[in-house]
């Protein structure tokens, strides 16, 4: 194989590994992100239930506030019942009491089903919590093995730009150059095999003449139609 050639190949080597390992390190970012995002969603879920909690148990105070200023004013009536010697009036606030006490056993009922619903709540919070307990330590984990993973990413991209740096200062500029804007324009493939008269780059058949210049390994030759730098496989 031309030398040339085969230096390219080395060098082609670390810049797919360099593509490969800076894609990756574009995705870590991201998948961080999606843990952070489900973590506050179930923080958010959580205080949801917590937030209808409290607001159950605000209803229910202002019930029971409600049936407590109802029975202070029974028992006002009450007083007055005592001190009246006037029969309509008598009636008149037995009535107004029979009112208020079926007020109370209305606000009650509407008090019991709130301490119901706020039960189910509560049950609802401790199932929650649990739940977010589990997820949050996964959530650690899996943000640890991220941080960890992108420190060998960046540890891997660093010793293999240092090896790219170092193989291309043995390259001819004018060869690197022609090289490099290949690698860019051509997805990472620059350097391809030929088999059967068809670049493995673009997949279209070339001249038997060109081939032939190819086998010879005498110069770098170049496909027909994609302008890859080829090599014969055997």
């Amino acid at each position: 194989m031309l030398k040339e050639i085969e230096q390219l190949l080395v060098l082609q080597d670390r810049d797919q590994k360099i593509k490969v390992l800076k894609a990756e390190l574009e995705v870590i970012p991201l998948e961080q992100k999606r843990v952070e995002d489900n973590v506050a969603a179930k923080t958010q879920a959580l205080e949801n239930i917590k937030q209808r909690s409290r607001e159950l148990e605000l209803q229910r105070k202002k019930f029971e506030l409600d049936a407590r200023s109802r029975r202070d004013s029974i028992a006002k009536y009450k007083g007055q019942q005592f001190q009246t010697r006037k029969n309509e009036e008598f009636q008149a606030l037995g009535l107004e009491i029979q009112r208020m006490e079926k007020e109370i056993q209305a606000t009650e009922d509407q008090e019991i089903e709130l301490m119901e619903q706020n039960e189910i709540a509560h049950q609802e919070i401790m199932q929650a919590e649990r739940s977010f307990k589990i997820l949050k330590a996964q959530a650690e984990q899996q943000v640890a093995g991220l941080k960890q993973k992108k420190a060998n990413f960046e540890n891997s991209l660093r010793q293999t730009e240092a090896e790219r740096e170092q193989l291309s200062q043995s390259i001819d500029p004018n060869l690197l150059f022609r090289y490099n804007r290949l690698f860019l324009s051509k997805g990472g493939d620059a350097v391809v095999p030929i088999e059967h008269e068809v670049c493995m780059g673009c997949h279209m058949k070339n001249t038997t003449t060109l081939v032939h210049r190819v086998k010879l390994e005498r110069e770098i030759v170049h496909c027909e139609q994609c302008g890859r730098m080829l090599y014969y496989l055997p």
